[in-house]
């Protein structure tokens, strides 16, 4: 299998990598970045000038090919999102269209894009989007363009994604913030300072994640639009900072005055009804909570 893939260097698009390489496709990485793990990569500018070079990577031996994009941002910074979760898509979405041979997109979107619901709810595909914050509306502003291409014959899924924990998770995640915070800690003066931890989550094994994109790339037909990759399970965050503090062997105070997340405030609920992933990809995630989270504290980078 035949495979373009966009942010690479990211945390996902890591783990994306490794397990499309692992299952024997030929990858090929782009951006303006060279992750160090990538053995093939061309130097692109997705959102300028290069669509040109896209296009003719894409187009490649003939043969058909597998666009992922794992690139995105996530933030406050308005231009900033804009471009990596509507212009880059577009940009992508472009060039896949102009490829004579068959071009398959599968694009990462995010739950974000659910906004709030009701306690105990799973959202489910067909459920409606009501995102908060510029994050949610600019990952839901890309869905639609990858729907809207899609409605006009390109091969395309999103696949709309939890909260991935795993090896590498970002600081800008309240897992891997807790984990630098810990880490902090246990080498110098405590406490360790995090936000509220009454919010309730669904988090997903960043390797499951990247095992639903191997799916996506390889199923023979994908007859939906979106597909939710999650656990599937509510997750109360207290229980994920006490099983985090308990494989990190942290013994010190912890205080809940620091800075949370505003989201938790605005969506104070979340879960992904995965029904559809299983029956469309076959796919189920594998990691139970501890797992993914002793994994996050074994390789931070």
């Amino acid at each position: 299998m035949r495979v373009v893939l966009a942010g690479a260097s990211g945390f996902v698009g890591r783990h994306v990598w490794r397990e499309l390489t692992d299952t024997g496709a030929r990858v090929t990485t782009v951006g303006r970045r060279v992750p160090p793990w990538s053995d093939r990569h061309e130097c692109l500018d997705l959102t300028g000038p290069d669509g040109a070079g896209l296009v003719a990577l894409l187009t490649g031996d003939g043969s058909p090919v597998v666009l992922v994009n794992c690139a995105g941002a996530t933030g406050s910074d308005l231009p900033a999102l804009a471009e990596a979760n509507v212009a880059l898509p577009a940009a992508l979405v472009a060039a896949a269209a102009r490829v004579a041979t068959p071009v398959r997109l599968v694009h990462l979107g995010s739950a974000a894009e659910y906004g709030p619901v009701e306690p105990g709810h799973a959202s489910a595909e067909g459920d409606p989007a009501r995102p908060v914050g510029g994050y949610g509306l600019s990952k839901l502003a890309g869905t639609h363009v990858v729907g809207s291409a899609r409605a006009f014959g390109l091969d395309a899924v999103v696949l709309r994604l939890t909260n991935p924990v795993g090896a590498g998770a970002p600081a800008s995640s309240l897992p891997g913030r807790l984990a630098a915070e810990l880490r902090r800690a246990r080498g110098g003066p405590g406490p360790v300072r995090i936000g509220a931890v009454d919010a309730v989550r669904d988090f997903v094994d960043v390797r499951d994640v990247a095992r639903a994109v191997v799916a996506a790339a390889r199923v023979p037909a994908l007859d939906v639009p979106v597909l939710n990759i999650g656990s599937g399970r509510a997750t109360v965050v207290k229980e994920l900072v006490d099983a985090l503090v308990e494989v990190s062997g942290y013994r010190g105070e912890i205080r809940h005055d620091g800075d949370g997340s505003t989201r938790s405030a605005s969506v104070p609920w979340q879960r992904a009804d995965i029904t559809a992933a299983a029956k469309v990809l076959g796919w189920q995630p594998r990691s139970e909570l501890r797992t993914m989270l002793t994994s996050l504290w074994r390789d931070p980078a």
